[in-house]
């Protein structure tokens, strides 16, 4: 709010009545100019029914706030399993060689759930390396890559990984959505 009082503009999903002083309400789609270039809206609700993130596609950007992180994803506090997956979906589609700036840096504690569902995937347990010597050297492991999310990231993968499915108890009959569920409530459980 402090910086209402300088003549900021404040933007926010229009579908999410919590944020106050939000001065331009935003809808998926919709296409935001900034500093010369344009964003496309994408809705991302899931962790908050609300959720927006910002793809600037000729930058090869987007900005996904708590809906995807490295490695991980952001709880699921108002959405539901379905319409979260339907979110990460939407994600996953950009393109491989998209920068993801995600919200908060908690690659190392995602690296830990992730390499406990997929230990057998060799791009994952090579990037959990990587970042180790990252951290160890004090550099920060965001942002990714879309394309390298794709390849190691749990929350992006069990529709395609029957290693995450068994891991994660799925059976036959859950659809993809309930997939992500169980792979989510694992997450919260995870005390690894």
């Amino acid at each position: 709010m402090e910086l209402k009082t300088s003549g900021v503009k404040v933007y926010g999903p229009a579908h999410d009545g919590n944020i106050p002083g939000v001065d331009v309400s935003l809808n998926k789609d919709d296409l935001v100019s900034f500093g010369g270039t344009n964003a496309a809206v994408l809705d991302v609700g899931g962790h908050t029914v609300g959720h927006i993130a910002f793809h600037f596609p000729q930058e090869k950007t987007a900005f996904v706030g708590d809906s995807l992180f490295a490695l991980g994803c952001g709880r699921m506090f108002e959405g539901t399993p379905s319409q979260f997956w339907g979110s990460l979906q939407r994600l996953r589609s950009l393109p491989d060689d998209t920068t993801i700036y995600c919200a908060h840096e908690y690659t190392e504690s995602n690296a830990k759930f992730a390499m406990s569902v997929e230990p057998k995937n060799a791009e994952l347990v090579k990037r959990v390396e990587e970042i180790k010597a990252k951290r160890a050297r004090g550099e920060p492991t965001v942002p990714s890559m879309m394309g390298i999310e794709k390849l190691t990231n749990p929350f992006l993968r069990g529709d395609i990984s029957d290693e995450i499915r068994q891991n994660v108890g799925a059976l036959d009959s859950d659809d993809d959505a309930q997939v992500f569920a169980k792979v989510r409530k694992g997450k919260d459980n995870f005390r690894g």
